[in-house]
């Protein structure tokens, strides 16, 4: 009862204190601070005032928020254990091998555009000497 009296209360001074803003030659303002000032009005009329002062005032309406509160809490946590790269043991194991499959061919085979020693028909003992001339090269041309 007494949170419908506060909330017309609320309404009467809005639209006195839009009639003064309206009196000020302000209409748009004025029709905005009315507007603003019929919303508590309106809760009052249409019961949402009683169901929230029952609900404010309620042990079992603040377990509920409470319940909700642990939902959403679950909600959140299982999502960041997702993101992490939890999940079941399956999943990661199946997950991890096929990055092993994906990256292990790669990593064995040369670069783009060169061939294995053996390939190019030369020893290993000329392909070392022939990686230093590469290098007396560069040293050359830069003059060192």
């Amino acid at each position: 009862m007494l949170a419908e009296t506060v909330c017309s209360a609320v309404a009467v001074a809005g639209l006195g204190i839009a009639g003064v803003t309206a009196y000020r030659k302000r209409f748009l303002a004025a029709a905005r601070l009315a507007a603003y000032s019929l919303v508590p009005l309106g809760l009052v009329m249409t019961g949402a005032v009683e169901w929230a002062v029952d609900t404010a005032f309620s042990p079992m309406a603040w377990a509920g928020f409470g319940v909700l509160g642990g939902a959403w809490l679950l909600f959140i946590g299982t999502r960041a254990v997702e993101r992490r790269g939890g999940g079941t043991r399956k999943e990661r194991k199946a997950a991890r091998a096929a990055q092993d499959r994906a990256v292990a061919p790669a990593a064995a085979a040369p670069p783009l555009g060169q061939q294995p020693a053996a390939r190019r028909g030369s020893s290993p003992a000329t392909g070392g000497s022939e990686d230093f001339s590469d290098i007396e090269a560069i040293l050359k041309k830069h003059g060192i």
